[in-house]
């Protein structure tokens, strides 16, 4: 296993609160992010430096692409699909009416086409998280319960794989997909952290070769994963929060980082967005199935 320090770029010197949710838009050549907290979605372009910010009504815990262009965001009021273009954002339904105490947080587009989000007690308090997997009808799967924090969704190139994991717990979990119904089964150990070394694990995100990459939070680094479960480096960033990993760009693989704001050694460490050049490329990102979209 590989230690490591990348020289990393600060993508742009504006603070974030709590940033998350990084994802490559290969149709645009942008990353999107959200900072959770400052209810914002964000839009960076790497070739110019321009961050462009759109203001959301409520905390935003999550986006993916959908297949016109549009985002689907993880708001505290519900799921919705979000146009840049015209600012419009347009509901489609709430999973957690009846946990108001609940945020929705991390999410992603699965390779079904439709949008896997969880959800966490606002305070972090209450184990009263959970998994849901959403349509763009507003079709609503709980998928599992009983989850402190729900983090750290990705799968596997071929989709067939699974992997989520639970912020009370330092083990990722894997799971049989099958990308036909958008079920799981064979719920398993894929890989448990030494937190105290390599962090808890949070956001993830996939390489082409199948590797998972896991934000280890509170000790600044990004762990990348084998298919068969061995830790192949860790990467130490210049902030300790470390929240999500992204694998984007172009025409040069990209590792983008998105971190949250911290106090480390009484010197606050404002959440950033990072990025240095890889030496793998990343899955690219699904995108939400909107063709038989109709809302009531």
């Amino acid at each position: 296993m590989n230690h490591m320090s990348p020289q990393m770029t600060v993508c742009t010197n504006l603070p974030f609160e709590i940033a998350e949710s990084p994802l490559w838009d290969d149709r645009r050549s942008l990353l999107w992010f959200v900072d959770i907290n400052n209810h914002a979605i964000h839009s960076y372009d790497p070739k110019s430096g321009v961050l462009n910010r759109y203001q959301m009504p409520a905390l935003v815990g999550s986006i993916g692409l959908s297949e016109d262009e549009r985002l689907v965001a993880a708001l505290k009021t519900g799921i919705h699909l979000f146009d840049p273009a015209t600012g419009e954002l347009e509901f489609i339904v709430n999973p957690e009416v009846d946990r108001p105490g609940n945020q929705l947080n991390d999410g992603k587009v699965g390779p079904d086409g439709c949008f896997w989000v969880g959800s966490m007690d606002e305070n972090s308090m209450n184990i009263s998280g959970a998994l849901y997997r959403v349509t763009a009808s507003g079709e609503v799967t709980l998928v599992k319960d009983g989850i402190f924090i729900s983090n750290g969704l990705a799968w596997s190139p071929d989709g067939k794989i699974m992997y989520h994991s639970d912020g009370l717990s330092s083990t990722v979990k894997a799971f049989d997909f099958d990308v036909a119904t958008g079920t799981i089964s064979n719920e398993r150990d894929f890989f448990t952290f030494d937190h105290e070394e390599f962090g808890w694990p949070d956001g993830a995100t996939m390489d082409v070769h199948g590797n998972y990459w896991s934000a280890g939070i509170f000790r600044g680094k990004i762990n990348q994963v084998s298919p068969e479960g061995k830790l192949l480096r860790s990467l130490q960033m210049p902030v300790l929060a470390t929240t999500m990993p992204c694998l984007g760009g172009d025409d040069v693989p990209t590792l983008f980082v998105t971190s949250l704001a911290s106090d480390v050694d009484d010197v606050r460490q404002e959440g950033a967005l990072l990025s240095c050049e890889i030496d793998v490329a990343g899955v690219p990102s699904y995108r939400f199935s909107v063709a038989d979209l109709t809302l009531s």
